[in-house]
């Protein structure tokens, strides 16, 4: 660093950095104070770091617009159901009664005590072919949520460390500044004191310029390269703290997703922790073996479902087959709205992790387009970065 340059640094003004407030790990940080955008590695870096948050958010809502979709389905099967003439709908009900006479008189061959209500075991007979799978997405969702905060605790406390020394090294380059002045204040005075002995009293004052010109020298230069030390340390620190902002913001919307889904799935599952949705799974696994000596009974009610699926088909019922395990709902107005409350519930919780991924997808090209707008000579490169991004998002 040049003299003029350590002059310039000297008097400028540089706010300290304030301590951050409570961390927020679902808000999404853009840092560039520290970014070099003339440095093409660093330019590069921040721009990839971006779009990757562009692409995963992208993913998670093809994934999340799916399952949208299916919940969409059953509501409208439901409405359409509603909406059946009177005669239709009492077709439908007298095949739902008589399914759930067959149920009764099922139910009176039971001789034993369950450790299951009839309720949970109908719930897990819904679910019975997704619920390994749902077992497995929630331990493994789990497991993610402990390493996602170990890693954002992590990141905190490095975050923390970086910025209490970046405040230590903006406190010292101050402290250089004042030393100069009350360098500079000294040498001042010290000279006017001079010059009165020597015009004033007559007096030989040549070495005592000589000592505090050297004097002075000395210690503007030491505070110079001191400062300059700090100065470089300090361009360090904030290289570093922008890499861990930009990867926290990763780590973040890791952590957002992975929190809906196990929201979603412990709402899915009607469950609190996998361990616990495992167990009634084992339970409902041995009750169902020991309701097998029923299957005969069971297939009295077959006749029936087909009739009634065959019924809603001809309607515009798109999932037929999901009303035979919905019984007492076509005959019990409350039940259909408590399954309507339920796919209301998870549809806006799938529709609040799409708008979360959309928002997220939206600030991250929002700052890329301002990154190309505050410095245009690096637009095109941003926008080649892009298009190659894009491609290769799509070969893979």
């Amino acid at each position: 660093m040049g003299f003029r340059d350590f002059w310039k640094n000297l008097f400028s003004r540089r706010p300290k950095n304030a301590p951050e407030e409570d961390e927020n790990w679902e808000e999404i940080v853009y840092d560039r104070e520290e970014v070099d955008f003339k440095n093409q590695e660093e330019r590069s870096s921040y721009i990839l770091s971006c779009l990757d948050q562009m692409a995963e958010a992208s993913r998670e809502m093809d994934e999340l617009k799916g399952e949208y979709a299916l919940v969409t389905t059953y509501l409208t099967d439901i409405e359409e159901i509603e909406a059946l003439p009177a005669e239709d709908l009492e077709m439908v009900q007298e095949a739902a009664r008589k399914l759930i006479g067959f149920d009764e008189e099922m139910g009176r061959f039971k001789e034993r005590k369950t450790k299951l209500s009839d309720a949970e075991f109908e719930h897990m007979r819904r679910q019975e072919s997704e619920i390994e799978a749902g077992i497995e997405k929630i331990r493994d969702a789990e497991h993610m949520a402990v390493l996602i905060k170990k890693d954002l605790r992590r990141l905190a406390g490095e975050r923390n460390a970086y910025e209490f020394r970046r405040g230590e090294l903006t406190d010292r380059m101050n402290n250089f500044r004042g030393m100069v002045l009350i360098f500079t204040t000294a040498f001042l005075c010290l000279m006017a004191l001079l010059l009165l002995m020597q015009f004033g009293f007559g007096m030989n004052v040549l070495i005592g310029y000589f000592l505090a010109t050297l004097g002075y020298a000395l210690a503007i230069t030491v505070a110079a390269i001191r400062f300059g030390d700090a100065r470089r340390e300090r361009r360090k620190v904030g290289v570093t703290l922008s890499g861990i902002i930009s990867l926290q913001n990763r780590v973040k919307i890791r952590y957002v997703n992975n929190r809906k889904l196990l929201e979603y799935l412990y709402m899915k599952y009607h469950c609190e922790s996998g361990g616990k949705l495992e167990h009634v799974w084992k339970i409902y696994q041995s009750e169902k073996e020991q309701r097998r000596q029923y299957t005969e009974a069971q297939a009295k009610t077959e006749f029936y479902k087909k009739e009634r699926v065959k019924a809603l088909a001809s309607f515009r019922v798109h999932d037929p087959e999901r009303w035979t395990s919905q019984v007492p709902a076509l005959l019990d107005s409350r039940e259909m709205v408590e399954i309507r409350h339920g796919l209301i519930l998870r549809r806006q919780s799938l529709r609040e992790q799409i708008e979360y991924n959309r928002k997220l997808a939206e600030t991250a090209k929002e700052e890329i387009t301002d990154v190309a707008r505050t410095y245009p000579a690096y637009a095109q490169e941003i926008l080649d970065m892009a298009d190659r991004y894009q491609a290769e998002q799509n070969l893979s």
